[in-house]
């Protein structure tokens, strides 16, 4: 076994390999504090035959044994990955796949198995760092190694590697991974931090990950083995040079131009012309003649942008496609925009529901429900094509948690706005950046839904095009699809007018410095307040009334402690509001926060007073109408409250004398009674005498019932009159004898 660590932060982070998992190519255990992960990484023994791509998969298991949890469900197994464990598969993904050399075909499979958490460090920055190490000391031409960190900010403070439960308090969350020279992928979450604070964060980032890098490649150089060589095809300047010679002035004619549809069309009967063509002649080497062709296309685009800064439709580097904002275009759902940019095309949806719609969560994470979701579905329509639909896949669950990242800092707190907030964006048409069309389309649904957000966000995706060797670069703002398939950065900024909410970035190159990506989130900055004053001028804030087809959220607040009252024995007594009142839904907190929703003002009501009848407290002096539901010699008793009862003594049921209690009322008659006394025993003593003489405008003190009244002495030795025991005492009725005699029964 061989162990190396280094201390980033204040933390410790270990790698340990030769103790497990001897037969994959790689194998290390990182662990800092009680989180532990096994990284591994293994090359396949040959190239799947006809390959013509680098097939690499990344996966992230999370063990629910790591945080002593026991999975939900029928089966007691972890079954498919949550969303959580796909999006740290993509953040391990990410950084690694452009080290890998261009023509290696050789499959390769990095899964990070969590198998311990303790909560304070995180494990998905973990996972990438282990899987920089697996793969740095194997075989596999892995071309790292890579360091990963994630940064923190404070009242203002940049800290490296916070615990995940002070994270909580962070307005930036921050995940960068890198080589020792460049950036190659962020991913963050920010509470509106301006541009300058986000740069200051990579830079530190930068520091961090140079440190991590040199500590891999020690521990490499200790256990590694030689890597697998790969060699590049050769070349073929013949065919290379028939077809610069064939394409001439018609590339040109077919690449540039402003819609995708006719330049794809073109492209594609300019490749069969070219092959055709020259097929006959190079019959040996088509495939290096389809080759030549797509390199052709990506070197002329590349050299345009970089010599006269023009696009393939025309556009400037800073230029932004043409947008239009819709609002309100669905009649019966709660809020709904159409977003347009260019041929991408997006529209949202707004959901609005009751607090138990919250999404439970059942994973390792610290957070048990959610609140707040954007999902996001791209239909095969939205390119052109036709194939089977599927569940969503990696992409369409990144893109949204991407977009679900950027608006969640604007969402109002549950305290001000008692509502499940569930976001659907469908993409009807795309060519680039569909994932920031999905925020802009999403902020303007939520304000047209009515969802007090703090502000607008925007968002945009940045490209990138670098000249090896000379240090050119060209910065692209809204980059189309063309633009980033062919180009060497998607850099995604979403934010509102105050500053940064969202940011994510993948390179196709061996990343970038901290030079180059200030100047993509200035130009970032200023493209998206282009799009968000056209945002504005569709609408400026959320409006000021709802759907009427959307629930109306009542919350009140009655003490925890009646919280099981309202709930009755197994939901019984909720169950009777819900069905009484005619509400959707009632959901209570554990602070006593009780949420009524409805799409009825009137049921609201009803169940609020019912709630406030079933946990108010008895009053001396108010009035209350209420049932008579026991007839006893000496008095009535009668319901004023769910579980409450109080005593109407025989002197107190009319103005006059009464001989018999069955001469003023009946069993099940409902009579206004006046409250006179609780005693310290929690009985309740009323008087119907008051409410009529108050009636015919006679004012009297209080009317208590005595000892002598009730028939006799109390035997239990309490002061006041034998009434009836409330139920905040858990009694039951005092019984009483002809005599009027207690009986001593609680």
């Amino acid at each position: 076994m061989n162990k190396t660590q280094i201390e980033i932060g204040d933390r410790t982070l270990t790698m340990e390999t030769g103790r497990v998992a001897g037969q994959a190519s790689g194998a290390v255990i990182v662990r800092m504090g009680d989180t532990m992960l096994l990284v591994t990484a293994v090359m396949s023994a040959e190239p799947r035959e006809g390959i013509d791509f680098f097939p690499l998969t990344c996966d992230y298991e999370e063990k629910l044994y790591a945080a002593g949890k026991i999975p939900g469900g029928f089966i007691r197994r972890e079954g498919r990955p949550s969303e959580q464990a796909v999006l740290n598969s993509r953040l391990i993904d990410r950084p690694i796949r452009p080290l890998f050399p261009k023509e290696f075909r050789k499959d390769v499979q990095v899964v990070a198995t969590v198998l311990s958490v303790d909560q304070d460090a995180d494990p998905a920055v973990l996972a990438i760092v282990g899987a920089s190490a697996a793969l740095s000391i194997s075989q596999i031409p892995f071309q790292g190694p890579i360091g990963a960190v994630r940064v923190g900010r404070f009242d203002g403070q940049l800290v490296v590697n916070p615990s995940v439960s002070k994270m909580e308090e962070s307005s930036l969350d921050l995940v960068v991974a890198g080589t020792r020279d460049a950036i190659i992928m962020v991913e963050a979450g920010a509470r509106e931090v301006p541009e300058e604070s986000v740069v200051q964060a990579l830079e530190l980032a930068q520091q961090e990950i140079m440190r991590i890098c040199d500590a891999i490649d020690a521990f490499a150089r200790e256990v590694g083995v030689p890597k697998v060589q790969v060699v590049p095809p050769p070349g073929d300047p013949e065919v290379e040079a028939a077809v610069d010679r064939f394409l001439a002035d018609r590339l040109d004619q077919a690449l540039f131009n402003p819609s995708k549809q006719l330049r794809e069309s073109a492209l594609d009967d300019l490749k069969k012309e070219t092959v055709a063509e020259l097929g006959p002649q190079f019959a040996d080497r088509l495939p290096l003649l389809a080759r030549s062709f797509e390199a052709k296309v990506k070197q002329r685009v590349r050299q345009k942008i970089l010599d006269e800064g023009r696009r393939p439709d025309g556009r400037q580097t800073t230029d932004i496609r043409q947008i239009t904002c819709e609002v309100g275009l669905l009649p019966r759902t709660h809020g709904s925009a159409l977003f347009t940019r260019g041929q991408t095309q997006a529209l949202s949806i707004v959901t609005l529901g009751s607090i138990g719609d919250k999404q439970k969560l059942d994973g390792l994470g610290l957070a048990e429900f959610k609140r707040f979701m954007h999902h996001y579905n791209f239909p095969p329509f939205s390119v052109g094509e036709a194939r089977p639909l599927r569940s969503p896949g990696r992409r369409e669950i990144g893109h949204g948690a991407l977009a679900e990242r950027a608006l969640s800092a604007v969402v109002p707190p549950e305290e001000e706005f008692p509502y499940t907030i569930r976001l659907v964006t469908e993409i009807l048409s795309s060519n680039g950046s569909t994932s920031m069309a999905s925020v802009c389309g999403s902020s303007l649904a939520m304000m047209d839904a009515g969802v007090p957000i703090r502000g607008q966000v925007s968002g945009i995706a940045m490209g990138l095009i670098t000249e090896p060797g000379s240090g050119r670069v060209a910065i692209l703002s809204d980059i189309q699809g063309v633009e980033d398939a062919l180009g060497d950065m998607d850099f995604k900024v979403a934010g509102t007018r105050q500053g940064v909410t969202a940011m994510q970035m993948d390179m196709k190159i061996k990343g970038i410095g901290v030079e180059v990506l200030r100047r993509a989130v200035e130009q970032a900055r200023q493209g998206r307040m282009f799009i968000m004053d056209r945002m504005d001028a569709t609408i400026a804030g959320p409006r000021s009334a709802m759907s009427r087809y959307a629930p109306r959220m009542l919350t009140i607040q009655i003490h925890p402690d009646k919280i099981r009252e309202v709930i009755g024995p197994g939901g019984k007594m909720i169950r009777k509001i819900i069905e009484d009142s005619g509400v959707s839904s009632i959901d209570i907190e554990d602070d006593g926060r009780v949420v009524i929703g409805s799409l009825d003002a009137d049921s609201a009501a009803k169940a609020e007073q019912i709630i406030q009848e079933i946990t108010g407290e008895v009053e001396v002096g108010k009035t209350y109408r209420g049932k008579v539901v026991r007839i006893m010699p000496f008095g009535a008793f009668v319901q004023i409250m769910p579980n409450t009862d109080g005593l109407v003594h025989i002197s107190q049921l009319s103005e006059e004398r009464v001989g018999r209690v069955e001469d003023a009322v009946n069993l099940g008659d409902e009579i206004d009674v006046k409250v006179t006394e609780v005693d310290k025993q929690g009985r309740v003593n009323l008087s119907r005498k008051a409410v009529l003489e108050e009636a015919k405008g006679i004012t009297g003190g209080n009317y208590i019932v005595s000892d002598r009244d009730r028939g006799g002495p109390r035997r239990d030795g309490g002061g006041g009159g034998g009434g009836y025991r409330g139920d905040r005492d858990r009694g039951r009725p005092r019984e009483y004898d002809r005599a009027g005699r207690g009986d001593q029964r609680s």
